[in-house]
């Protein structure tokens, strides 16, 4: 069950009606995520494999992070490590998140905060689960994404948003049977507190079973939605999709997800991630924590990482002793 939620989801500002000359986006290809290990050995989907970079611009990589029960002793986080041209966009759906970085930033997110991390021109960091977590073991699920910045952009400074749960903008559909979280960009006219640097939208949406959502949408904006839980249909044609797959839609200015009237008694609703942006149509060069508009810019990055240019790992202080 998502951390962030309402009672009553009638009791929301509501989404408008799409009025009827819209055009619905068309489906025109859906994936399944292969799963995998990132970090330490925390278990992921790759939610954006298999899919070209023409269909995702400007989005670069996402990971659906659990859902995950884990026992004492077993929650993973990541090593240190640089990220360079793009921004992290972490949103913790349940569970708790500890990070830290080279400019003395950090903090914790948890039940439905997110951590858009802008690395811009280079930084280093490092994502873990508290203590008390490791300890007692308990739920994790969440996604990273990474949004690309066009190449005027990619040395910026870094810079960290913190967004609590609390912040984002709770909407329903017309009849109540969604609740959609705006987290960034505007739905509807409703603005989410995430301040991007490319133009994007980014919600997360929970359909009752046998609930429709039909959203109005850019028609300047890609369009994408991933199924985090439960099972559906997306488009105008019903095409069936489960969770941990990725649906990429054509062009036109509405999306319409369907939740299937059964579901399945552990995801008894229809989760899924809606995300589109302008694309920016520039050469995208990507390997690892780093994503350039050419291959000497990525060679320049790892001299740069290698030579300490892009921060240094602080120094722990020791339990007990002073920090001079």
């Amino acid at each position: 069950m998502p951390a962030v939620t309402v009672a009553n989801p009638l009791t929301l500002p509501r989404i408008p009606e799409v009025l009827p000359e819209a055009q619905d986006r068309k489906v025109i290809g859906v994936t399944t995520a292969p799963t995998g290990y990132e970090g330490e050995g925390f278990p992921v989907r790759r939610a954006f494999a298999g899919v070209s970079m023409r269909a995702l611009d400007p989005f670069i990589h996402m990971d659906q992070m659990g859902e995950v029960e884990y026992a004492p002793g077993e929650p993973k986080g990541t090593p240190w490590h640089p990220h360079r041209g793009f921004e992290t966009v972490t949103y913790m759906i349940d569970g708790i998140m500890q990070h830290q970085d080279s400019n003395g930033g950090g903090g914790q997110i948890t039940d439905g905060d997110t951590q858009w991390m802008t690395a811009g021109g280079g930084i280093l960091h490092i994502e873990t689960p508290p203590e008390h977590l490791v300890v007692s073991g308990g739920l994790f699920h969440g996604i990273q994404l990474w949004v690309n910045l066009p190449s005027q952009l990619k040395m910026t400074p870094p810079r960290y948003q913190d967004i609590r749960g609390g912040e984002v903008a709770l909407l329903s559909s017309p009849d109540g049977g969604a609740l959609v979280r705006v987290i960034a960009g505007e739905i509807a006219g409703h603005a989410g507190p995430g301040i991007t640097h490319t133009p994007i939208s980014l919600a997360h949406a929970t359909l009752s079973p046998g609930a429709q959502l039909r959203l109005p949408w850019r028609s300047d904006f890609n369009a994408l939605v991933y199924v985090l839980a439960g099972n559906g249909s997306v488009g105008a044609d019903r095409r069936p999709v489960h969770m941990g797959q990725l649906a990429v839609f054509g062009s036109g200015d509405a999306l319409t997800i369907s939740a299937d009237a059964e579901q399945e008694s552990r995801s008894p609703s229809l989760d899924v991630l809606i995300l589109g942006g302008q694309p920016i149509r520039e050469p995208v060069a990507a390997y690892g924590p780093f994503v350039m508009n050419t291959r000497e810019e990525l060679q320049q990055a790892f001299e740069d990482f290698q030579a300490g240019r892009l921060g240094t790992i602080p120094a722990e202080p020791h339990p007990g002793h002073d920090v001079l």
